[in-house]
């Protein structure tokens, strides 16, 4: 009796262990732009656009270059000059932490440079996110 509990318990912790939603630390979920929607997200990107370019162009902006974001390491771009906050900062771009990100700049990484206040509305940063997700990655 005993070890048929036990089994049972195994099997159902086996089942919610595979239920849980995958966390990808990576840069590879894309929860939040699966929500959005890219042409949405393409005018709020008017915002942003003075800014940031989404290519690897050789010279940025006053923000740095945002090609193939997601993924990448917060404040390491050779051609751009970071604030101390994102130089020290150790994370990776994301949807999640973009969102955060987007939300408040100055609360999320306080000592960062970025002036721009944030977007209060959930769905217009999903949307942007949705539209730098399109923009932004490579495609081979």
């Amino acid at each position: 009796m005993a070890n048929s509990n036990k089994l049972i318990l195994t099997a159902i912790s086996a089942l919610f262990l595979f239920a849980l939603p995958i966390s990808a630390d990576d840069g590879s979920d894309t929860s939040l732009s699966a929500l959005g929607d890219a042409v949405k997200g393409q005018r709020v990107f008017n915002r942003c656009k003075a800014c940031h370019n989404l290519t690897a162009s050789t010279r940025t902006r006053l923000g740095p270059n945002l090609d193939n974001l997601f993924g990448k390491k917060a404040g390491v771009a050779e051609n751009y000059k970071y604030s101390r906050a994102l130089k020290e900062a150790n994370f990776l771009w994301t949807e999640k932490e973009l969102d955060q990100w987007l939300m408040k700049p100055r609360a999320f990484l306080p000592g960062n440079k970025m002036t721009f206040a944030g977007l209060r509305k959930e769905q217009d940063r999903k949307d942007l996110i949705a539209y730098l997700r399109r923009a932004t990655t490579k495609t081979e």
